[in-house]
């Protein structure tokens, strides 16, 4: 059998106000655009080429959205396996220019489609949570950044500094609040706290590129100081929503603060490195010391390395994410 390996895109845009998916056309089926990925190429980048070569588009992809599909089928009497790497962007350009290999396109919705292989289907529908998803949270963060200006007493920074990974991710990890840095660059955990973040979560069996991290308090307390009780409870709704959208199987909290305002505890000491069953939220949540303890205390660096081999096990023997 030969292996052979693409890239393509989903592409889609908005027609009278309503969601569209390109679709180019074939002698005999339709395709998205995509291709082979040529030797020093990496996947999202044979993505864009081929977009580019196919339909003339110029994309930028999501930074999160990947997905895979493969089939089977014969060339020159031998059996080839293929799998292609599909990235999502969104387009405001309806006329394409397509290549050479195609005889047109068509802008299609989920339901006025024509007839498109099973995998393709799938896809799609994949394609459509993430996207509403990925628009509900852009409202909730919108709502939750205008905060400052709608409380009269507001002490925490103005900066609004966003969750950042897949809005379908199966892991969320939640900390208390945005450092200095994370203030200035707008993204959390970018600090030494989140080097040793992105370090446990690879212990876990994670990459960061697939989690949703985020904080209770999404704004820079100033002088890095603990968020007041009046703080959270103005910033909770907000992540709460947060959690109903990305519909995570597992929340791993980091120290006490989150853990108190998440799961309703401040006992982390006795509940690190367990798995525990979460009545409000659905899944499971992980308990943890905040990264920043361990980056001030270099002694909390080990129990923490030992709680995410732990979360490995946990995981793999329930099947947790499955």
């Amino acid at each position: 059998m030969e292996f052979q390996f693409s890239a393509g895109a989903i592409i889609y845009t908005y027609i009278d106000g309503i969601r569209h998916y390109l679709v180019l056309q074939r002698e005999d089926w339709l395709d998205m655009p995509k291709g082979h990925i040529e030797k020093g190429e990496d996947p999202r980048s044979a993505a864009v080429r081929e977009t580019r070569e196919e339909t003339g588009l110029d994309v930028s992809l999501d930074p999160y959205f990947k997905e895979k599909i493969a089939y089977w089928y014969f060339e020159r009497k031998q059996k080839v396996k293929k799998t292609v790497t599909f990235y999502l962007s969104k387009t405001d350009v309806v006329d394409v220019n397509v290549s050479f290999e195609h005889i047109g396109y068509m802008w299609i919705t989920l339901q006025n489609r024509p007839k498109l292989y099973k995998n393709m289907e799938n896809l799609l529908k994949r394609a459509d949570e993430y996207i509403d998803r990925l628009e509900e949270i852009k409202i909730i963060n919108r709502e939750y950044s205008e905060l400052p200006g709608e409380l009269k007493k507001w002490e925490l920074s103005r900066n609004f500094v966003p969750g950042d990974g897949p809005v379908n991710a199966k892991v969320m990890v939640i900390g208390q609040a945005p450092g200095r840095f994370e203030d200035k660059q707008r993204k959390p955990f970018i600090g030494m706290a989140g080097k040793l973040l992105t370090l446990l979560l690879k212990k876990a069996g994670f990459e960061r590129s697939e989690v949703y991290i985020t904080s209770v308090v999404q704004f820079f307390p100033p002088d890095n100081r603990l968020p007041t009780d009046e703080e959270a409870l103005c910033c909770l709704p907000f992540l709460k929503k947060q959690i109903e959208i990305i519909r995570p199987r597992l929340i791993v909290l980091l120290g006490n603060f989150a853990t108190l305002n998440v799961d309703g505890s401040a006992a982390v000491m006795k509940n690190h490195g367990k798995l525990i069953k979460s009545r409000e939220y659905g899944g499971y949540i992980f308990i943890s010391l905040h990264p920043a303890a361990a980056v001030r205390m270099k002694k909390f660096v080990p129990l923490m390395e030992k709680d995410f081999a732990n979360l490995k096990k946990l995981v793999k023997k329930g099947k947790l994410l499955d």
